[in-house]
């Protein structure tokens, strides 16, 4: 298998300025409702935050190839970030121009790629409509469902102080998910375990394909850091992090066994059950306390 090349794309954006890439439409991110509240036998009537989520329409090239519900921010992170994890971008440039359009039922992002990688797209025949965050709605055939691994050119080498570190800010770091009890988080970390960017979404997947999105767009070197996310670990997180070179996957739940086999394949280092105090590396040959 070809070995997984470091993406990183380089855009020179002024201090404080936003790029084109990062304008978004101004939806609200949760709503609050009545709620009769029941604890310890008495009944009381409150006020909750309940996250929201959209129907987002991926449309390249005025075709449209995939619905998905999501949480309504960060829509352009995650187009760019579900084109690459899919395979069908494979850097940025190939990404000539985005907009969001506002409808009643929905988002759509109307994409402009390169003639060459709509042509590929077209070949796939791909329909993902579906669940949040589905991973494999629409797959035509069981060699779709699990795309083969790309193995990285350097295998990870996170400490354990490091995950540590990350592990016990990351409460602090997810304001979507303390306000609503709905929504994951992915996020990015230095060699130090300090949370240097987050996204989150009420899909896991959402929110990962939303940060490395962020990271293709900021030009981040991908061995440079981590990846911690608020949920298990599954095939599609260790698929969508190797396909973008990141080397360290942190998860704060369970591993599945093909993740963890494609891991090890990839040469990926993954870490289970990170939660403050302990966590497991299923990768313990990868393990390096000395950075």
């Amino acid at each position: 298998m070809a070995a997984c090349p470091t993406m990183v794309i380089h855009k020179d954006v002024e201090p404080g300025a936003e790029s084109d890439l990062q304008q978004d439409l101004q939806l609200e991110l949760h709503a609050s409702v009545s709620v009769n509240r029941w604890e310890r036998g008495d009944l009381s009537l409150a006020h909750d935050n309940v996250a929201e989520e959209v129907a987002v329409a991926l449309v390249y090239n005025g075709i449209s190839h995939v619905v998905m519900m999501t949480s309504p921010n960060d829509l352009k992170d995650f187009a760019l970030g579900f084109s690459i994890t899919e395979g069908i971008l494979t850097s940025a440039d190939e990404l000539y121009g985005i907009e969001l359009q506002q409808h009643d039922a929905g988002v759509e992002v109307q994409m402009n790629i390169a003639s060459q990688r709509m042509m590929q797209l077209k070949q796939q025949r791909r329909n993902l409509t579906g669940r949040t965050g589905c991973g494999l709605c629409g797959a035509e055939s069981l060699e779709q469902a699990v795309r083969p691994i790309k193995v990285l050119t350097r295998p990870g080498h996170v400490s354990d102080q490091a995950i540590q570190n990350a592990v016990l800010k990351l409460d602090q770091n997810q304001p979507q998910q303390a306000l609503t009890g709905a929504c994951h988080g992915a996020a990015w970390c230095n060699k130090q375990g300090d949370i240097l960017m987050i996204r989150e979404d009420v899909g896991r997947h959402n929110a990962l394909d939303k940060l490395i999105g962020a990271l293709v767009r900021e030009g981040i070197d991908m061995q440079q850091g981590f990846v911690l996310i608020s949920s298990r670990a599954s095939y599609e997180m260790v698929q969508k992090v190797t396909a973008v070179g990141i080397n360290a996957l942190v998860a704060v739940s369970a591993p599945t066994g093909l993740a963890l086999r494609l891991a090890r394949e990839a040469g990926l280092q993954l870490i289970g059950f990170a939660r403050p105090h302990r966590h497991v590396s299923y990768s313990p040959e990868l393990t390096n306390d000395s950075e």
